[in-house]
């Protein structure tokens, strides 16, 4: 399979079954698509592939056009349908009977396995060889029948796949598989070879679990004299453990990463680097991935999910976002979650208090933790390691700084200064006095900076939250 020629517009596509939500692996697929097309000034096809009818729910699409939308993956035009395009497929089925590349095969399902059963206890290979490939039309039954492609019997067929290289059987492995069943309905073989001609994908990108399937593709793209797409087949994704990413290791469906927290940004980032490197880059925006990524640069060998390489360059996406974007994204976490939205005033804390947040947090909900204090209301509610650090002479300490406070200008040099000279007063540190203030402004005694937190809340705010904390006797 030759690469596409230079002046051919990239065209790439995703095409998943709508039979669950968004697999980890399946968003890789569809972000190692997306990037070769915008990269290129392509076009970045999506097409749900659901002619499992029994399987295929409009819920289940939903689920995967809302896991690709979380993730920042857009496509060009609306979604195809497979199941919609039957009767496209089906008239290939009956074009390649007409140029002699197919037949019918009238054998039934019985003669099939019994063909098979026999060639078991022969030691010979089960694959099925129609008796009826040669038979003139003259001599057919007026009997239901399916339509078999003619595969070659001797030779080789070589694939040169962008990612494997070249990969070779011998033609007596290939089946005349069926293309179109004897109620008329195609086979997915068929169908996805018929979708990506006529949708114009010059590049396929998908999991090398389909290798085996490009060689019988091949022979419909040969059959009807169509080009044959870039095959670049990617090596699936281990968990820790070095075997398939399933859900005994943990969450495999990129709903679940989005409900932990994680940051899409960060999410795009390590699928892209999970079997896919350049030189010694980690860190990548959209933008240099975009630029960056090729087909060379993939692996051939499966990628090993790590959670704790997903987690650092989530944070690292954290501390770069602008805090606009990163609020609004907080707010998609909420409504994902199911979490009621923020209050005006609690959302301005927030806004204000990200900057300083956002560099010491991974994902989301360690984000929301940091600015607790932002987001509490008073009174506010101790936990009993700060219970124990506003003891009675703290308690008293605050009292005394407290005026100071008030009479002091709110930017951070003045509070530095009050907070400093109340506790030289009292012959302790600015250190050892920020644990009471720690626990009566957050309620926590590990929190951000207690004159960032003053800055976020304000003078009213601090104030109250240090008067509420006085009031009380415990």
């Amino acid at each position: 399979m030759n690469e596409a020629a230079p002046s051919v517009p990239v065209v790439t596509r995703f095409a998943p079954s709508p039979t669950g939500a968004l697999h980890i692996g399946g968003a890789r697929t569809a972000l190692f698509n997306w990037l070769f097309a915008r990269g290129r000034g392509g076009r970045f096809l999506l097409r749900i592939e659901d002619t499992d009818r029994a399987r295929s729910t409009a819920e289940n699409t939903q689920k995967i056009l809302d896991g690709l939308r979380w993730l920042g993956i857009d496509w060009d035009g609306e979604p195809i349908s497979q199941f919609a395009r039957r009767d496209r497929h089906a008239a290939i089925a009956r074009e390649m009977l007409a140029r002699g590349a197919a037949y019918k095969c009238f054998a039934t399902p019985e003669e099939i396995e019994a063909y098979r059963e026999a060639a078991r206890a022969e030691g010979r290979s089960t694959l099925f060889r129609s008796p009826w490939r040669d038979v003139p039309e003259s001599e057919h039954p007026d009997a239901p029948y399916v339509i078999r492609i003619k595969a070659p019997r001797e030779g080789q067929t070589t694939i040169h796949d962008a990612v494997q290289g070249e990969v070779t059987i011998a033609n007596d492995q290939l089946d005349d598989m069926v293309m179109l069943r004897a109620d008329g309905t195609p086979l997915y073989m068929l169908a996805v070879v018929v979708d990506d001609h006529d949708m114009g994908v010059t590049h396929v990108i998908r999991g090398d679990d389909h290798l085996t399937n490009a060689f019988r593709q091949k022979l419909i793209y040969d059959a009807m004299g169509w080009q044959v797409p870039v095959m670049a087949h990617v090596p699936l994704i281990f968990g820790p453990d070095g075997k398939k990413l399933s859900k005994r290791h943990g969450a495999t469906a990129t709903a679940d990463y989005q409900a932990m927290g994680f940051l899409a940004a960060g999410m795009r980032n390590y699928l892209l680097r999970l079997g896919w490197s350049h030189g010694d880059a980690e860190f990548l925006t959209d933008a240099e991935a975009m630029a960056l990524f090729d087909l060379t640069g993939i692996g051939r060998s499966p990628a090993r999910f790590d959670f704790k390489k997903l987690e650092n360059l989530s944070g690292q996406h954290m501390a770069q976002t602008d805090d606009d974007a990163l609020l609004a994204e907080v707010e998609a976490f909420l409504e994902a979650t199911g979490q009621p939205p923020f209050s005006g005033p609690v959302r301005q804390r927030l806004r204000a208090a990200l900057p300083f947040c956002k560099v010491r947090a991974k994902t989301i909900p360690q984000l929301l933790e940091q600015a607790r204090f932002a987001l509490i209301d008073r009174p506010v509610e101790a936990d009993a390691a700060a219970a124990k650090a506003l003891d009675p002479v703290s308690r008293g300490i605050l009292s005394e700084l407290t005026p100071q406070l008030q009479n002091a200008s709110w930017e951070r040099g003045s509070l530095e200064a009050a907070v400093a000279a109340t506790a030289e007063a009292h012959g302790t540190t600015l250190g050892k006095l920020a644990a009471p203030l720690r626990a009566a402004l957050a309620g926590r005694t590990v929190t951000p900076s207690v004159f960032d937190m003053m800055l976020v809340l304000g003078r009213e705010e601090t104030l109250a939250r240090l008067g509420d904390r006085l009031e009380r006797q415990e």
